[in-house]
């Protein structure tokens, strides 16, 4: 079992940045691949990114490419994603989720098996 919790959201203008934590229990996240998504008000919930178990590799929409990286600690059992030049459009309540690697196709809501509360971000202009 892996929990997830985020913290770090909040209020930002645009053109701010943002960095949000995803602490997780157990022993098995350095085993795990770690995705963010998002879904604003009304909208599908969506793929941010994720990072493979090592932290070698991160791949990300191409809505936030070049503006957001996500990292991790695996000593922390802690992944992060670093918002920076946001946007209004980036406005959403913000989930980090678990797959175990190797589940297939890592943009997808239904490879990963564990999910956080979610932390809202409000991006103001």
């Amino acid at each position: 079992q892996v929990q997830l919790v985020e913290s770090g959201g909040g209020l930002v203008q645009a053109g701010g940045s943002l960095r949000l934590s995803c602490a997780t229990s157990g022993r098995t996240f350095s085993i795990h691949v770690m995705g963010w998504f998002r879904q604003a008000p009304g909208k599908e919930r969506e793929f941010v990114g994720f990072i493979s178990r090592s932290g070698s590799s991160a791949y990300y929409a191409d809505s936030v490419n070049g503006r957001f990286t996500i990292s991790r600690d695996n000593a922390k059992n802690t992944v992060f994603l670093q918002m920076n030049s946001l946007k209004t459009e980036d406005t959403a309540v913000y989930y980090c989720a678990a797959a175990p690697t190797g589940s297939g196709s890592y943009d997808l809501r239904r490879t990963y098996n564990y999910w956080g509360q979610g932390t809202q971000v409000t991006v103001s202009s």
